[in-house]
């Protein structure tokens, strides 16, 4: 917001105005101007009652919008993809870093899951997703600097997970919610390729299949993506979409199918949801971590097979308008974005130019 005022001085800082002609002569009068011996000087002219209420309210007024501008940025609440963190200076330490830069005055929090960094990364892939949401949702609601309201922004699982925070707490009041690279119809991959690509290109500090975090995943996705013990432990797995599993998706998973009414409407989900004044989506046109791709739009693939997508609008998560989005489409509050790259991977510019109007 341009403010059209200076920096405001000391606090009573005088505010110039016209002052009052001084008291002239009289011509012709016996003085000529000048004081008769033993006659006082009249008395200073005395400001109307009503010029000093104007000048007050002038004062109140112009005071008023300096601070209305210097509130005017909405703060900005930040959810890290799994194994990140809420500070780290080459990620979620950087976008805070040049939202500041790009809106003064901003308050931005990156939100940290646990004591520590540590805790932080490594509750990103063991600590339940619900838990996690309702951890968060305790913070927003003791954060004084949200209680008008706030935008948020999540990075990959981060992205569902803000939207869960929509859906279930809305207070403080989400207003808009931008996900980069978020998996809003979930992720799949054939569990043969699941261990490589998690191992690989998902854990940090997970050099190859040996790593003792490797071991535990593969013993736990032998068990089974929907058995209860992997749901409530592997976090990954709480938005674990197998296409070709509806039904044990549908009736298992504790928390994806949750937030997309799998298993019958909330209507309190709907209408929070609803509340949203814009709904951001940004897919990597290059994602060789996501699968589908096409699931940061909230489209997936058809049921029963794993090779053909389909888009939002073919999904019965839209047609039947089960979370309000066709309302939210048809009045202009969804918003797709599309950006050349790998997963999470995009440059300054293009941030500044497609993701910062959302937050000014």
């Amino acid at each position: 917001m341009f403010c059209p005022f200076a920096s405001t001085g000391a606090e009573g800082a005088a505010v110039e105005g016209p002052q009052p002609p001084a008291p002239q002569p009289v011509p012709g009068s016996a003085t000529g101007g000048r004081r008769e011996p033993g006659r006082s000087a009249p008395p200073p002219p005395v400001m109307c009652s009503a010029t000093m209420a104007a000048l007050r309210a002038a004062v109140l007024a112009v005071l008023g919008l300096r601070l209305g501008c210097a509130a005017a940025a909405v703060p900005l609440v930040i959810w890290h993809g799994m194994g990140d963190t809420c500070c780290n200076p080459v990620s979620m330490g950087y976008i805070k870093k040049i939202v500041e830069s790009r809106i003064p005055g901003i308050y931005v929090l990156s939100l940290k899951i646990g004591n520590n960094l540590i805790q932080d990364m490594e509750n990103s892939f063991f600590m339940n997703a619900n838990d996690q949401v309702r951890e968060v949702c305790s913070q927003l609601a003791k954060d004084p600097h949200l209680k008008g309201g706030y935008n948020s922004m999540g990075f990959s699982q981060g992205g569902q997970f803000l939207r869960a925070v929509a859906q279930r707490c809305p207070s403080p009041p989400m207003l808009n919610l931008i996900s980069i690279g978020g998996q809003h119809q979930g992720q799949y991959l054939q569990l043969n390729n699941t261990l490589h690509y998690l191992c690989v290109y998902g854990f940090p500090r997970c050099p190859g299949e040996s790593s003792h975090i490797c071991d535990w995943i593969r013993k736990m996705l032998d068990l089974g993506a929907y058995t209860q013990a992997v749901q409530e432990h592997l976090v990954q797995a709480e938005y674990w979409h197998d296409p070709l599993k509806e039904d044990d998706y549908r009736k298992n998973s504790i928390f994806l199918a949750d937030i997309n009414q799998e298993r019958g409407i909330n209507e309190t989900y709907k209408k929070n949801l609803m509340a949203l004044k814009k709904f951001v989506m940004v897919k990597f046109l290059n994602d060789t971590m996501v699968d589908p791709p096409i699931s940061e739009w909230f489209g997936f693939y058809k049921s029963g097979q794993a090779k053909e997508t389909i888009p939002l609008k073919e999904t019965s998560l839209y047609t039947e308008d089960r979370l309000g989005l066709q309302e939210m489409d048809k009045a202009g509050k969804l918003v797709f974005l599309g950006v050349n790259g790998d997963h999470l991977h995009f440059s300054e510019e293009w941030f500044y130019t497609s993701i910062l109007p959302f937050l000014q």
